[in-house]
């Protein structure tokens, strides 16, 4: 579905991302680990079209996304739920909704409203509410929700449980797998990586910009390196 080759992005004269390469398949959660400042977000940004790559290629269903605009790939079927959620914070929930399925026809707007419902009943119950006013979970629970509108073929999630308590990160990493159980693929970016591997199929391992290791989520969690770098063993 999703394959990304020796892509190399910079921040300036800084090397951010190098020759970075790896595959989302059809069905997967696939995530990416790795300390702060390893470049997963940065990643995530470049193929969402929000940051661009010096060479390499991204490509998305067989199209080419490399020189794509970002308002562009949304409607190719991708959808990105950035770090910090980023949400419209003075518009109600449904509205904020709404904003997600900029890309979808009018026809099909109040049939995706209740999927996402179905998914996210809390968010039924404050539909009417502001968003700023909502808990850090149910922002959290609304940005995904969002990019559920655009009905997407993927869903990248960027750092999904940043700041939440442990029992709503339980929550979120519920709502995850039942996404992905109801035919959703997945691509992952997370710092909680005990969590991350286990529900992903497969997990990249970045450290400085560069895929160090790669494997099943259940092989990583199980792997006395990845134990002791990412899992406190």
């Amino acid at each position: 579905m999703l394959k990304v080759n020796n892509i190399n992005v910079y921040y300036g004269s800084i090397h951010a991302i190098k020759d970075v390469s790896f595959e989302v398949h059809p069905g997967e959660i696939v995530t990416l680990i790795g300390a702060n400042g390893a470049g997963k977000s940065t990643i995530l940004q470049t193929v969402s079209g929000l940051l661009r790559s010096k060479g390499g290629s991204i490509e998305f269903l067989d199209s080419d996304l490399s020189s794509v605009p970002a308002h562009k790939i949304v409607a190719e079927g991708l959808a990105h739920v950035p770090e910090g959620r980023r949400i419209f914070l003075q518009m109600t929930v449904e509205d904020n909704l709404i904003m997600g399925a900029y890309t979808r026809p009018n026809s099909e707007i109040n049939e995706s409203i209740a999927n996402v419902y179905k998914h996210f009943p809390r968010l039924k119950e404050r539909r009417k509410q502001i968003a700023g006013t909502l808990s850090g979970g149910e922002q959290q629970m609304l940005a995904m929700g969002r990019a559920m509108m655009s009905k997407p073929k993927l869903l990248m999630l960027d750092e999904p449980s940043m700041g939440l308590s442990p029992i709503l990160v339980q929550e979120i990493f519920d709502i995850i797998k039942e996404l992905h159980e109801s035919g959703t693929t997945i691509l992952l970016v997370e710092q909680n990586a005990q969590m991350a591997l286990s529900v992903a199929d497969r997990a990249y391992v970045l450290e400085s910009g560069k895929i160090v290791l790669t494997g099943t989520g259940a092989e990583l969690i199980e792997s006395d390196e990845i134990k002791k770098a990412y899992l406190g063993g």
